[in-house]
């Protein structure tokens, strides 16, 4: 590790003035996660190792990546756990040396099996292991932000055993790291109201849920953010196909309609809906496709006017009786 993830590039190198010259303002404006402005339309390198047929090609994403730096964008959220490890080497490859205003986000609480597959890492001695794992992958000092990754509700995978184990023992080892110097904000994922404001005490930078125009379940978690001033990161900002139940965003009919009055994309009108939903909430959808990335880069321009909002804030009410 030579470096911080928040450091002045070099003269040279992918990340120099080549880069930095063409970079677009950030997209849709700037709000604070934790102690950092960054870009409220982030990135999220998840889909970039994301097990896909055929899997996305290495330069390909190193070109993704490079191309939302470009276009302002300064809040990059990964995991060691995504493609064990693959996602932060394509990040270092891509973006080092890192650019001072550059905030690498990552998320800790899981790890790779054996197949690759992602299981619970839930206790202290494990989360510390993983943060060492991000530091050394990523090539820096300290992490910016790390957020926790909960599992004890759905979706996705819930821990048993002694995997079970108790935010405050969990918190008290971030903490510990945070004095250490090798983190700096502490976030939170997939957590319930409760155990948010169980968690305040130790100053949380930001909120990762499940949250869009269609799944309003965690809006109990989005209140308590709202009281604190607490980042919202909503996560699968357009649906998802990968659980049962799950309605796409962007098929939605009035979703449609509403990006053809304004002239846009389906997942334009939903990520402009999300950022209009509240103040703090600041984005990072994902994709390995060039022409997608600028399409949610261009969501920080869309303005919904008062019936389509009204509208779009329409799905999220329950269904009229009988």
């Amino acid at each position: 590790m030579t470096s911080d993830a928040h450091v002045v590039p070099s003269s040279t190198g992918p990340a120099g003035p080549a880069r930095e010259s063409g970079r677009a303002d950030r997209p849709g404006a700037t709000a604070l996660l934790g102690d950092r402005p960054v870009a409220r339309i982030g990135f999220g390198a998840m889909q970039l190792v994301h097990r896909r047929v055929p899997p996305v090609d290495p330069d390909t994403a190193i070109a993704v990546l490079r191309r939302a730096v470009e276009g302002g964008v300064d809040h990059i959220d990964t995991a060691q756990f995504y493609g064990a490890g693959a996602c932060n080497r394509l990040i270092h490859t891509a973006l080092a040396p890192y650019d001072d205003r550059l905030t690498i986000v990552t998320k800790i609480g899981a790890d790779n099996d054996a197949s690759g597959g992602i299981v619970p890492a839930q206790r202290p001695e494990q989360l510390r292991a993983q943060i060492h794992a991000n530091l050394a992958e990523l090539r820096v000092d300290r992490l910016p932000v790390v957020n926790l990754r909960r599992a004890d509700i759905p979706p996705g995978i819930i821990a048993t055993g002694d995997q079970a184990v108790g935010i405050d023992d969990q918190l008290a080892e971030l903490i510990s790291l945070r004095e250490e110097g090798l983190i700096g904000g502490i976030g939170l994922s997939n957590v319930a109201a409760e155990t948010l404001r169980a968690a305040l005490p130790a100053g949380i930078a930001g909120v990762q849920n499940v949250y869009n125009l269609l799944n309003r379940d965690t809006a109990p978690v989005l209140e308590v953010c709202r009281e604190h001033d607490i980042a919202w990161v909503p996560y699968f900002p357009l649906g998802s196909a990968g659980f049962a139940g799950w309605s796409s965003v962007t098929d939605d009919p009035v979703v449609r309609a509403a990006a053809d009055r304004l002239r846009t994309t389906p997942a334009g009108i939903a990520l402009a809906w999300l950022l209009a939903d509240y103040d703090h909430t600041l984005l990072i959808p994902g994709t390995a496709d060039l022409a997608h990335l600028a399409g949610n880069l261009a969501a920080g321009d869309i303005v919904l006017d008062r019936n389509t909002r009204a509208e779009l804030d329409a799905l999220g009410e329950p269904a009229p009786a009988g």
